[in-house]
């Protein structure tokens, strides 16, 4: 994936305060959906709606475990995300 369309793509991602809940759930330990819904009061389609923008972010990796969906945070990626943050804030600071 070209790198803007997926740096974006981890943006859109975490623009919604639902899916960082989802993301705030996940540094825990990796979760089946079940698990992740019970932290919700949405639908099932509206979780699998956040779930599948944070995939294709590649913020988060899925697997099968029998007929359980379990989600796991995708350190590698978000890494990658905080040192944006850091490349943008710390540039910002050292202008000062």
């Amino acid at each position: 994936m070209h790198e803007t369309i997926k740096h974006e793509s981890m943006f859109t991602a975490i623009a919604d305060i639902q899916r960082r809940k989802i993301l705030n759930i996940l540094k825990r330990s990796e979760m089946s959906v079940a698990e992740i819904k019970s932290h919700f009061e949405f639908s099932g389609a509206t979780l699998s709606h956040h779930l599948n923008i944070l995939k294709n972010a590649e913020l988060v990796r899925v697997r099968r475990q029998g007929q359980q969906r379990i989600y796991t945070l995708n350190l590698s990626v978000v890494e990658e995300l905080l040192l944006i943050f850091n490349q943008i804030f710390v540039s910002k600071e050292d202008e000062k």
